[in-house]
Parts: structure tokens; sequence; C-alpha cells
């Protein structure tokens, strides 16, 4: 690692062409991955595992249910899904010129994307040793699982416009070789914004130290997505979810999309059976083109009633401006107070309370957030949904 330091021509050649193997933490590029009789042999009478081949003590499985064959240990590869998932984010991509050469050698998979941003913080940073950086505001699971992993944070604010501030995000990695990831919510979480392609592009092309991750849980109501451009790009990983668009929040299914040397890594240290056959049956099918094709439909009917909302909601007495983008399933709005008609925290938190202790309408008090003072971030509902939240609000801002 003492050459991410060297500044001469020649070396700093040599750290340019580094292969993403050599940022893993030293232990991990040792790991030799947990392998059982199974990875070899499938068929036969298969007595390898020590599962129940006699009895599942649940009686009433339905027949779809009884075909997954609950009592065996899941598939720990799930080769199948990952083609899915390729297939999904290639076809997109070739839409917007953009590679389109994904393989299921560029997954792993993840019980919902918060496994995936602890699984890249422990392979590449040292407990008690390494950093991560963030861009707040932004999502805070970044910041509990570099806490639960001894890492410190490292923050370059989102411009005034919840945009990356890049050349600043730069000179800080650049400055400290103990910041072994870029993590980046594009569209935000709880901006909304999608960040600039050729901003994401431009760090991981002036940083070898580390890993730019974009975690890209909304993607599919903005677009596009940088998930194809890890092929090319080692030092870049997109974190993806069956929970927002797919409407699977139940299922926690989360995907990391990587290049080849960095994926390696990450199936070689999860858990063997980390997605159960349930929530694998259950992406397939979610991956099929007739349901892709309702995805999409559902998420043409939130975006259409983002656009109503985004109308309606500045309307009300007592409320402000939208705040950031329109770029996820969600807004954010702020909430004015009632002597100088400015945004205010106390009056944002008063209106939180009342609507989910009194009108049991529950959205997310955002204003303690960075440049998100007296916000509320109201997620898009069903067209009853929303005119309830109108009406709810417009009663609760008038007492």
């Amino acid at each position: 690692m003492q050459l991410l330091q060297l500044s001469s021509g020649c070396e700093s050649e040599i750290v340019r062409n580094m292969s993403v193997t050599d940022l893993l933490r030293p232990n991990i590029r040792k790991l030799v991955p947990y392998r059982c009789a199974r990875d070899d042999y499938k068929v036969g009478i298969l007595l390898d595992a020590n599962e129940n081949t006699s009895v599942t003590a649940v009686s009433d499985l339905s027949e779809a249910e009884k075909r997954l064959d609950l009592n065996r240990y899941p598939d720990p590869h799930l080769v199948d899904v990952k083609q899915l998932l390729c297939n999904l984010r290639n076809a997109e991509a070739a839409k917007s010129g953009l590679p389109a050469s994904l393989a299921p050698q560029n997954i792993c998979l993840g019980v919902g994307s918060d496994e995936s941003i602890d699984a890249l913080q422990r392979a590449l940073c040292r407990p008690g040793t390494d950093k991560i950086l963030i861009c707040p505001p932004t999502y805070g699971m970044y910041k509990v699982s570099a806490d639960i992993n001894d890492l410190s944070v490292v923050s370059v604010p989102l411009d005034e416009n919840f945009d990356l501030q890049t050349d600043k995000i730069i000179e800080k990695l650049q400055a400290d070789p103990t910041i072994k990831m870029a993590l980046a919510c594009s569209p935000g979480n709880p901006t909304g914004k999608l960040l600039k392609m050729d901003d994401i592009l431009k760090i991981t092309r002036a940083w070898t130290g580390g890993v730019v991750v974009v975690d890209e849980a909304y993607v599919d109501f903005s677009g596009p997505s940088c998930a194809t451009l890890v092929t090319e790009n080692e030092r870049l990983a997109v974190l993806q979810t069956l929970s927002k668009s797919f409407g699977l929040a139940g299922l926690r299914c989360g995907v990391t999309f990587a290049h080849e040397n960095l994926a390696i890594a990450l199936n070689s240290m999860k858990a063997p059976y980390n997605i159960s056959s349930i929530t694998a049956e259950l992406a397939r099918r979610a991956l099929s083109p007739a349901s892709i094709k309702i995805m999409r439909d559902g998420v043409a009917q939130i975006v259409a009633e983002r656009a109503r909302m985004v109308a309606e909601l500045p309307k009300i007495d007592g409320l402000g401006k939208i705040v950031g983008g329109l770029d996820a399933n969600f807004v954010m709005v702020q909430v004015l107070d009632k002597a100088g008609g400015v945004p205010s925290n106390e009056h944002a938190l008063k209106i939180y309370k009342l609507l989910a202790e009194t009108k049991q309408v529950v959205v997310r008090y955002r204003g303690n957030e960075l440049n998100c003072v007296g916000c509320l971030r109201i997620s898009i509902g069903t067209k009853d949904e929303n005119d309830t939240v109108i009406q709810v609000l417009e009663e609760a801002l008038s007492e």
C-alpha cells in the first residue's frame, strides 16, 4: 500500500495500474472461501450437508413452496438470478449508449443494500485505522456501518444544490491515504437528486487509493444507472435493491455490481447461504420480462403522482418550497413557522408528530440534515394516500 504515496512518473503509473485486489485488506486477499461438497456434486442422494431429508415442520406449504425444496440449503451462487440482473441493466445501458457487458461474475447478492455496504467496508477498510468518505446529507447507514466496523468518517457535504463538490472530494481523498471508500447516494436520500455521472467518473479517474461506491437504490425512478461501468472501472462499485422500484422491500434482496476482481472478494466473504430459496425464487419472478413491465408501469404511476404532489404541496398554507431533486419516489417539502414564514425545524417536528399521533399518517422529519431546515420527506403513495396526506397537512397546519 506504500505505492499509493509515491509520486514519480514511473511510480505513479504503477499505482494507476494497480488492481483493486491490491486495495483489499491483506486477510481478505488471502481468504479461502467456504466450500461444500455440493459445489462439486449436485445430483444423487445428497447426504453431505446434514439437512433433514425426512420432514419439513411446516405442514401447509403451497405446491409452489414445496417445489423450492425448503429442507435443502439454497443455491449459494444463484448464477441465474445474477444473469437476469445483468440482462436488465445491460439492456438499459445499451439504449443509453453505455457499456453493456455485465456478467454474473460482476455481482454479489446480499440481504438488502445494508449487507452490501457492510461487506465493502470490511473488504477494504482496516478497523481502527482506515476511513470512509461520505457526502451529507446522505443515507444514515453508511456511518452506522462505519461505527460498527470501527472506521472514522470524513465528510465533504453536497453543495447547496445537492451536487457533489467534486474537486473538494478529490482533494480530500488524495490527501489522506487512510480513506479507502467514498460513498455517494444517487439519487440521494434524502435529497432525491440524481448525481452527475461525469462527476462520479472524475473521482474514480483521479483517485487510486480506494473504491467509489454509488448507492442506486432509487435509480429506476430517474436513471441512467452506473452499474455497467464497473466492467471497465475497478474502482467503482454500484449498489441496487429490489426494495424500491420493484416493491419488494420485505424480500431483502440487495445487489452489488463490481469489477470481477472485487466481486470475487465479496463473494468469498459472504455467508454461503445468505439468500434464501424463497427470496431467490421471488427475485427470479420479479426479473422476468413480464414483471419488469409491471415494475416500469408502477414507476410511471409513482412519477405521475410525484408530479402532482410537487404541484399541490406548495399551495398549502404553511408549507414552503420543494427541496432537492425529483429523481426518487419521495419529495421533501419545507414547513414554515407561523410568524416569519421561514423554514422551521421546531414547527416541522411539531407537524411530523401531529400527523403520526393524531392523523395516523407517518412521514419523515429531516430537518436535522444539512441544508434541509424545516423539511419533511414524504414518500409517494397511491393517489388515495396522497390525497389524504394533502388533506391532513392542510388540517394540521391550520391548527
